[in-house]
């Protein structure tokens, strides 16, 4: 039976209470009605075996016994095996007393995934499983690896909350869109963008998800002239046309590092008649900033 519930406001700041005399107090930051430790914990690294399964499984139920309610994942990291691993640490840290609207749990869809162990022939596989099957078309995966249909997203969140034996998924990302630029036209890129934001806006409204957003890589990042470039603003105005001004695109995903400074460091992003950096225009436009790699 899968846990019933999602993080919420209540949960989280009994989440954070746990912890006043262990953590300092801006440890924990309020962000979409939720309190988010300042760590989260990612899984993307590692191997596909039970041993990996295994450790991840426990460094889930140490990382929220220590202080840390946001894990994140995605259906293709380690071949589904992380959201399984994710799942099953979850079931134990709700008979160790930590209720599910406590956490945050994340998730991502976009890459085609495989199964537990890698496929003696992808291409059979892709065919077998997502072609042949109606869930998506050879034109519609881009670069043999991405796709972001309704149909095929949708198919995706169904089998990320079976992964994590949940009954909602708190933040689910689209997942590296910047995949398809480049390869479709701009005219196509947004409509397919869009397409996937009113499929999810959906999910929200079944209460599968409770708000979507993008985890990227270079196109907040990148120079405005780059091919993979996005524009935040510009992003928000095509949630606004799948949802309304009421839109639940509400958080991001990208590198910030000593290497990667972009987000704080490039004016790449245009608003209110100027150039501001992409955290500037996430704060000012109410987008919350997840910080990866």
């Amino acid at each position: 039976m899968n846990l019933p519930g999602h993080a919420t406001l209540d949960g989280t700041e009994r989440y954070r209470k746990r912890f006043s005399e262990k953590l300092p107090e801006s440890h924990f930051r309020q962000a979409q009605t939720l309190w988010l430790s300042s760590i989260g914990l990612g899984t993307y690294l590692g191997n596909y075996d039970d041993a990996t399964d295994q450790q991840y499984h426990q460094a889930v139920v140490t990382a929220v016994g220590a202080g840390c309610n946001v894990v994140d994942s995605a259906i293709n990291y380690r071949l589904q095996r992380s959201e399984r691993s994710i799942g099953r640490a979850l079931k134990e840290l709700s008979s160790r007393g930590y209720n599910r609207d406590e956490i945050v749990v994340a998730s991502k869809g976009g890459f085609i995934p495989y199964d537990g162990t890698p496929p003696k022939n992808p291409r059979e596989y892709i065919e077998k499983t997502f072609i042949s099957t109606g869930l998506a078309s050879s034109a519609e995966i881009v670069s043999g690896c991405h796709c972001m249909t309704p149909k095929y997203l949708l198919n995706q969140l169904e089998c990320s909350l079976r992964n994590f034996d949940v009954e909602t998924i708190d933040i689910y990302y689209l997942h590296n869109p910047e995949t398809q630029l480049g390869k479709v036209s701009a005219e196509e890129f947004e409509s397919r963008v869009v397409n996937a934001f009113v499929a999810l806006e959906g999910a929200v409204d079944a209460g599968k998800i409770q708000m979507y957003g993008m985890a990227t890589w270079n196109c907040f990042r990148n120079d405005t002239d780059a091919k993979d470039y996005l524009s935040l603003t510009h992003v928000v105005e095509l949630a606004e046309q799948a949802g309304g001004k009421n839109h639940h695109f509400k958080v991001i995903q990208l590198p910030l590092n000593l290497g990667m400074s972009e987000a704080l460091s490039n004016a790449n992003q245009p608003a209110h008649g100027h150039r501001h950096t992409v955290l500037e225009v996430a704060q000012d436009l109410g987008i919350t900033v997840m910080c990866s790699a």
